[in-house]
């Protein structure tokens, strides 16, 4: 199997097993969290509590007119994970491996929410929080994010704008019309 072909296979699974692990902690999410009160751990630093977020990461945007909502957290967000997901996969080859898993990360995570927010009418299923007592606290967010967040982390650390190794070569002395960086001695 060429590279190219592998690494297509995985960027595919990586996005799949993010939506499906998303999707599964939902699934309890609603069947336990809601309705419930919150399940403390660890002394009140992790909570588990059901919440659905019409808004982007902690509710941003929640308080627009539903209509304006609808076209920015649904189509705009779909027409940038689609781009995202073109990039991804025709760029692969100028991409690292780290380079590919955060974007994959990102894409799969994004996708999970997307797909949240269009069997939710509008609304993504968040449930964790985390903090020390009541005023120093993350938003909720859901597995998606973390996944999102993760990608970012991975793509800001190994860069998205260097490029591959093998993009570079054709700049070593050996191969350099001049001889090198500063020409011929």
């Amino acid at each position: 199997m060429k590279i190219t072909s592998r690494r297509y296979v995985v960027i595919t699974l990586v996005i799949f097993v993010s939506i499906i692990i998303d999707h599964i902690t939902k699934f309890f999410a609603k069947q336990y969290l809601r309705n419930s009160p919150p399940q403390i751990y660890f002394n009140d630093f992790f909570r588990f509590q059901y919440a659905e977020n019409t808004g982007a990461m902690l509710g941003l945007g929640s308080t627009l007119p539903e209509t304006t909502r609808f076209w920015i957290f649904t189509v705009a967000v779909g027409i940038l994970l689609l781009a995202l997901l073109i990039y991804l996969y025709r760029g692969m080859g100028h991409l690292t491996s780290l380079q590919s898993l955060g974007l994959s990360l990102i894409a799969g995570g994004g996708l999970s929410n997307f797909v949240d927010r269009l069997i939710n009418k509008g609304r993504v299923v968040d449930f964790m929080n985390m903090g020390i007592g009541d005023t120093l606290r993350t938003g909720i967010f859901n597995v998606a994010d973390m996944l999102i967040m993760l990608g970012m982390a991975i793509v800001l650390v190994f860069g998205i704008g260097k490029p591959h190794k093998k993009q570079n070569e054709h700049l070593t002395n050996e191969s350099h019309p001049t001889g090198g960086m500063y020409g011929k001695d």
